[in-house]
């Protein structure tokens, strides 16, 4: 039985307009769960990886139902902590063509902001986990939750397991004193593997690819080897370095693709037209996912796990809902070269 990994984060109520219906327009919203950590967690059960998910929510029939979707898809529950006085909500509207999705957050005094440092058995979770996960937008919520993120670092490391985050640079959420660009290098420095999109190092870190125009869509591979680098030189720590390339044509139709740097050597994924997007959000989560199953399942072979990655994220473009649904034999299948997207009997 491989070793468990652990992702810790906070996990949400998710309401959206059916149909790609705005706002001002709907009398009703579908309901769904997700946060970024969350949804890695999930894709990683997916693919028969043990892992638990660790964060706070409050005690009440909203608390219970995120348990109960997160233990439906197999991720361990045992160490979340009950308390505070309510379960965060994000309102997702979906965008369409040339109109972009929008994201509006309830989130405020959410039992998770509310965390203080000692509130998880960090020694007790990591015993039979060797991967820790988190993600930029933890630290973001709250003055607690950057303790606790960091609380959960030390204890990781002390523990010997592999630490991974993604920068998931979030503007809106960072209102609790402190710059992203204050906080974050305290938490990345112990980090083994990174990953971000094509802005999350340049919005954190003040590192940017030369000559991209995310905007316009220019995001060319070889450009964000530099990218990697320099976090290396930044962070001498982290041995991987991922960066997500999406090019967006429309809000219904971008380009996928991905980066990745190990002690040197630069792999450059291939890159996916992706065309009718069914739903976007959960996409970089997914190729963490991804990332973290590749690196442990295929040993040395980087490409393959960078490959692996970048085609479950593809898939992930599919699927209504912040959860990553898809098997590894699904996966696999269409990073074979199969994206016929022919029925299977």
């Amino acid at each position: 039985m491989p070793k468990k990994v652990i992702t810790f984060g906070e996990i949400m109520m998710r309401l959206s307009p059916p149909d790609h219906l705005r706002f001002a327009q709907t009398n009703m919203f579908d309901v769904s769960y997700g946060g970024g950590e969350a949804n890695v967690a999930v894709s990683l059960a997916n693919y028969g990886t043990p892992v638990d998910f660790v964060t706070r929510l409050p005690k009440n029939d909203l608390g219970d139902a995120a348990i109960q979707s997160l233990r439906g898809y197999g991720v361990g529950t045992a160490h979340i902590a009950r308390g505070g006085e309510r379960i965060g909500i994000y309102f997702l509207e979906h965008g369409s063509m040339q109109r972009g999705s929008k994201v509006v957050y309830d989130r405020a005094g959410s039992s998770i902001a509310t965390i203080e440092p000692g509130t998880i058995d960090w020694a007790r979770v990591f015993e039979g986990a060797d991967w820790f996960h988190w993600t930029g937008i933890t630290p973001a919520i709250s003055e607690g939750t950057a303790a606790v993120t960091a609380e959960a670092i030390r204890a990781a490391k002390d523990a010997g397991l592999t630490v991974s985050c993604d920068l998931n640079y979030r503007k809106k959420l960072w209102k609790w004193g402190r710059a992203a660009s204050e906080v974050m290098p305290e938490l990345v420095q112990y980090c083994d593997v990174a990953i971000g999109n094509e802005e999350d190092a340049e919005k954190v870190f003040g590192i940017q690819a030369p000559e991209t125009d995310v905007t316009a869509g220019k995001v060319e591979a070889d450009k964000y080897r530099f990218v990697c680098e320099s976090l290396h030189e930044r962070f001498p720590a982290l041995k991987t370095v991922a960066i997500t390339l999406r090019g967006s044509v429309s809000a219904s139709h971008n380009t996928w693709s991905a980066v990745l740097w190990h002690a040197g050597a630069f792999h450059t994924g291939r890159q996916y037209d992706i065309t009718h997007i069914v739903d976007r959000v959960g996409g970089g989560d997914s190729f963490m996912g991804g990332l973290i199953y590749g690196l442990r399942a295929y040993g040395e072979d980087r490409q393959k796990a960078l490959e692996f990655a970048i085609a479950a994220s593809c898939l992930k473009h599919s699927i209504f809902g912040d959860f990553n649904l898809v098997t590894v034999d699904e996966v696999e299948k269409l990073m074979g070269g199969d994206a016929s997207g022919r029925v299977s009997r």
